[in-house]
């Protein structure tokens, strides 16, 4: 099984793979629903997908570093537990030549549940081809490694990033 993008079609919550966590990335909002938004797991791009819509993304339990690109990067650090459910809203807000991206961790207790919860139960998720994934990862090799590079020397330094912990995880009972 490949670790990554979504292989999972189905509409609704689906539990991670067996010693994997899930996060879905949820667009909640329908501002700037023309903008795509590029998401990168650590060095690797996962997908992308525009509008008021969602991503599936397994990964491995643990240390993470998420982030998204489009006129800004945002990035959200994340200590995943096994079997975990996450939910990160991808906020949208006006820039200066297009939309700029946030990323806000939420659990079944935050506001925006209920809306991230109604999308992911109403649609199947964006599927980004692994054709298209490999096929970025080769062409952003150099734009990841320099975004990288600005994250670790300058970025987490000033910045405030958001952080997903273990106790994050959506509870079952929440989701079914």
């Amino acid at each position: 099984f490949l670790t990554g993008a979504s292989t999972c079609f189905a509409k609704g919550f689906q539990p991670p793979s067996k010693g994997k966590a899930v996060v879905y990335f949820v667009r909640v909002t329908k501002y700037a629903k023309m903008t795509s938004f590029e998401y990168f797991h650590q060095d690797k791009y996962i997908g992308v997908f525009k509008g008021q819509n969602y991503l599936r993304y397994e990964c491995d339990p643990g240390k993470n570093l998420l982030w998204v690109s489009t006129e800004n990067k945002e990035f959200v650090t994340a200590d995943l537990k096994e079997g975990g459910t996450y939910i990160v809203i991808v906020d949208v807000s006006m820039g200066a030549m297009k939309a700029r991206v946030g990323l806000t961790p939420v659990t079944d207790k935050d506001t925006e549940f209920d809306r991230a919860k109604e999308i992911i139960l109403a649609q199947e998720p964006i599927i980004t081809p692994e054709e298209k994934i490999a096929e970025m990862n080769i062409k952003l090799a150099d734009f990841i490694k320099e975004k990288l590079l600005l994250y670790e020397t300058e970025w987490k330094l000033t910045e405030n990033f958001k952080h997903i912990s273990p106790e994050m995880a959506i509870p079952e009972n929440a989701i079914n």
